[in-house]
């Protein structure tokens, strides 16, 4: 995937910028390479930035009581880390090169100096942002529900999202 503004405006996080903010937020964008079996983060580090796939392809792993869990297998133009820096918190899973990548990393101060600068751009990127969460939390939850399913269990759903789901 080439660099440049351009290809911002075709990654869906970008998506309805202004050319001026697709230039502001490329001239600061971090180029960052990992090689294959390398990581970009791990489940729990402190999560300050979100990550563009240029080049390659990584895994997105969960783990529980020791077990490692594919989440998703991301390609160019995926980003990857946008939970940890909308949640402000750690990082939710851990994110591994199968090939060798390059990334280009959005860290949250960028997000501040657009914020200061663009405000109506930062407020859209943000909401990008949010859109591609709920994405991914749906196709989670289609997922789980699968699950549910096949094990004919519907207590499970109860005892992680409350007493409200039945």
């Amino acid at each position: 995937m080439p660099t440049g503004t351009d290809a911002l405006a075709s990654v869906s996080i970008f998506g309805g910028l202004s050319s001026e903010a697709l230039r502001f937020l490329d001239e600061r964008l971090e180029t960052v390479h990992v090689p294959a079996g390398g990581s970009f983060f791990s489940e729990g580090d402190l999560g300050d930035s979100v990550y563009v796939l240029d080049e390659g392809r990584v895994e997105v792993t969960k783990s529980r009581n020791g077990k490692s869990t594919v989440l998703a297998l991301l390609e160019p133009g995926s980003c990857f880390g946008e939970v940890a820096l909308i949640g402000i918190c750690p990082r939710t899973a851990s994110v591994r090169a199968l090939d060798d990548c390059r990334a280009r990393k959005l860290p949250s101060r960028v997000l501040l100096e657009l914020y200061r600068r663009l405000p109506e751009q930062f407020t859209l990127l943000q909401m990008n942002l949010g859109r591609e969460v709920a994405r991914r939390l749906s196709h989670l939850t289609d997922a789980l529900l699968e699950l549910v399913a096949a094990d004919d269990e519907p207590t499970l759903l109860a005892r992680h999202f409350g007493s409200s789901v039945k």
